[in-house]
């Protein structure tokens, strides 16, 4: 399996990712990451803070963009070089995340893609919002 090629690829290009955060997915996010910070695991601690309820790891919505890089555009073979991150807003359990990746730029002699990211809600508001710089796979000759 592998993914797109500098050559594959166009300005404009999008894929997405959606998955809805369950209680499992931030039970396993915190014990996969060592982060058992009350507000995600701790539902009488969470009520007495600003979001009122449990809300799920920032970086566990980041990791659908991750999804979406590795495994669709530009997919297998993509090196991660570096992802910037803006939180705008919680995602809590039951919500539908979906990850977005479109193509901004190419510069075909480094072998680069930088790419806007984001992650949205079930509502359309937008919970995460970035940018990343890829290397896709080479071309196969």
């Amino acid at each position: 399996m592998r993914g797109k090629s500098m050559e594959e690829i166009h300005i404009g290009d999008v894929a997405e990712f959606a998955k809805t955060v369950s209680e499992t997915d931030v039970y396993l996010y915190a014990g996969l990451s060592g982060d058992l910070n009350p507000a995600h695991v701790n539902e009488a601690h969470a009520q007495k803070t600003f979001f009122k309820t449990r809300i799920a790891h920032g970086m566990l919505s980041a990791g659908f963009i991750s999804a979406v890089l590795g495994m669709q555009l530009p997919g297998p073979g993509t090196i991660y070089l570096r992802q910037e991150l803006n939180f705008m807003a919680p995602v809590r359990i039951g919500d539908t995340i979906t990850a977005r990746v479109e193509v901004i730029e190419k510069n075909a002699e480094k072998n680069r893609l930088r790419l806007r990211t984001n992650c949205t809600n079930q509502e359309g508001k937008v919970v995460i919002d970035g940018e990343a710089l890829v290397m896709p796979p080479k071309a196969q000759g």
